[in-house]
């Protein structure tokens, strides 16, 4: 099969052939349909996340159909449409697994960092792990909501009942959540890089009621503050635009150091929390949610071929939404 494979030292990905091994107990072989492009791919490339099993095949976005079940594989078929996620399994016995929180295992493995992803004609992954998809919906549609869904998700929820909302980098995921957030009555308020107003006018499309630079402040506090993109300087932003009980939450797996900033800043019981990988609750709490909130997410489509383009175009902000290779 083809492949997009990351090799040690190489600045961008080489398209190769690659035999899978066979599929083992509890594992499933999938037709890769579509693979959804996320920023942490990109942190994984540009060795900013730094312990990749290496040579790696990245993607974890990855919308696929059954081809193979493994030993002891009960309640899939082939031919069955499944999604592939970050969290791609965990040891099941670590203290953060006994007590429902396996997005803090101590020895998890992750798909697209530790585990061959989906940048390829097909993939491998522990069936206990995937989650099931719309047979009909289009799998490039599908593919954001794996990853920039699920941990939008996941942020979206530590904000609790919070009306007011700001989402700082309006990207994959908070096109996602502006969508949930407007459907569920709340306000949207998108920070995006300043003078980038065509990310302002797709915010707005999506449902934000105030768009601007991270430079500039809407009329009113927020209750709570989501910052997608992965640049520290936001957060002193956010926590200065959050009202007394506010929260600011990161959401990336990655960030750039965080500057220093008063302490009167902080006060009042704001809080600053982070997000770190995905439960299987949040698929099955999330999904049911966005067909409800009939979420739409807005695509830009890449030949597999093509995923050193899709990368540089994410990292040089030409994206609104989110780029998907295709085999």
């Amino acid at each position: 099969m083809h492949a997009m494979v990351l090799h040690k030292g190489a600045p961008e990905l080489r398209h190769e052939e690659v035999t899978l091994p066979p599929c083992g107990p509890h594992q499933i072989r999938l037709a890769v349909e579509a693979c959804g492009v996320c920023r942490t791919d990109l942190h994984i490339i540009d060795a900013e996340l730094t312990e990749p099993v290496l040579p790696l095949i990245p993607g974890h976005e990855i919308v696929g159909r059954i081809v193979e079940l493994g030993p002891d594989v009960d309640g899939w078929a082939v031919g069955q449409r499944v999604g592939v996620p970050w969290l791609g399994r965990t040891c099941g016995h670590c203290t953060y697994c006994r007590a429902g929180r396996e997005n803090l295992c101590d020895a998890p493995g992750f798909t697209g960092y530790t585990l061959n992803g989906g940048y390829a004609q097909e993939c491998i992954a522990d069936a206990s792990y995937v989650f099931a998809l719309s047979r009909d919906a289009d799998p490039v549609a599908l593919a954001p909501l794996l990853c920039a869904g699920l941990i939008g998700y996941r942020s979206y929820s530590m904000a609790d009942d919070a009306l007011r909302l700001g989402f700082y980098g309006f990207g994959a995921a908070a096109h996602i959540l502006a969508q949930i957030a407007t459907w569920q009555d709340r306000e949207v308020y998108a920070f995006t890089q300043p003078g980038d107003h065509a990310a302002q006018r797709f915010a707005r499309e999506t449902g934000a009621i105030w768009a601007g630079g991270s430079d500039q402040s809407p009329d009113v506090l927020l209750d709570a503050a989501i910052i997608f993109a992965p640049v520290g300087a936001l957060v002193p932003a956010a926590i200065q635009a959050v009202r007394k009980g506010g929260r600011v939450i990161c959401a990336g797996i990655h960030m750039s150091d965080i500057p220093t900033f008063p302490y009167a800043d902080l006060w009042q019981e704001r809080q600053i929390m982070s997000v770190a990988n995905l439960t299987r609750q949040d698929g099955e709490a999330f999904f049911p949610l966005a067909e409800k909130a009939a979420v739409k997410t807005r695509t830009t489509r890449y030949a597999l071929k093509d995923a050193n383009t899709a990368l540089d175009d994410l990292r040089s902000g030409r994206l609104n939404g989110a780029a998907v290779l295709l085999p």
